[in-house]
């Protein structure tokens, strides 16, 4: 099964974005819009993985991070990778305690590694994906609303995140929990 670790976001911030998506999206622009219940806070991509691998990973990451301090994630910024000139994904983007955010994050990679899944060598760049620029039409207009919803924040408490089960179906991916970790240490 095809699995991924991610923080879940709340409900106020799924919110907000649904609002920004519809600005957006009323551009025209040909992009392929990120359902707004499957928009979450990626930490590992993880692939395809055994239902064993998930138990025993599932049990490390909660003996090592349960004791992990909460933090603050802030939904600030809308941007595109890789750049403007050739925008492929929209983005919002992540900031807030993002030391803590960091340092979650390595030592999810670091448990992962130990059960045999790369390293990712990409370096981590916070953000939640909007959309994927299908075409050029209406770029311009999409980029010009981009800048203007820039201004856009919103703060949130990550007190847990999950190791999900994507399925994919003809409509989009379908995400299922299979184990949620709480980080129960204080801030």
């Amino acid at each position: 099964m095809r699995t991924f670790i991610a923080i879940p976001l709340p409900d106020e911030s799924l919110v907000m974005l649904d609002e920004v998506q519809q600005q957006l999206r009323a551009t025209k622009a040909e992009v392929r819009w990120v359902s707004i219940a499957s928009i979450h806070l990626t930490l590992k991509f993880l692939g395809e993985t055994e239902p064993e691998t998930i138990e025993r990973l599932s049990d490390a990451l909660e003996a090592e991070l349960r004791y992990g301090r909460c933090f603050t994630v802030r939904l600030q910024g809308l941007g595109c990778f890789p750049n403007q000139r050739n925008p492929r994904v929209i983005w919002c983007g992540i900031g807030g305690d993002t030391g803590q955010l960091q340092g979650l994050q390595q030592k999810v990679e670091s448990i992962c590694a130990s059960f045999g899944f790369p390293q990712e060598k990409r370096e981590f760049h916070p953000h939640l994906t909007l959309g994927r620029v299908t075409g050029k039409r209406n770029l311009q207009p999409l980029l010009d609303c981009i800048k203007i919803g820039a201004a856009q924040e919103l703060s949130f408490r990550a007190d847990h995140f999950n190791i999900y089960r994507s399925t994919l179906k003809p409509q989009g991916a379908v995400y299922s929990v299979l184990k949620s970790i709480r980080l129960l240490g204080q801030d």
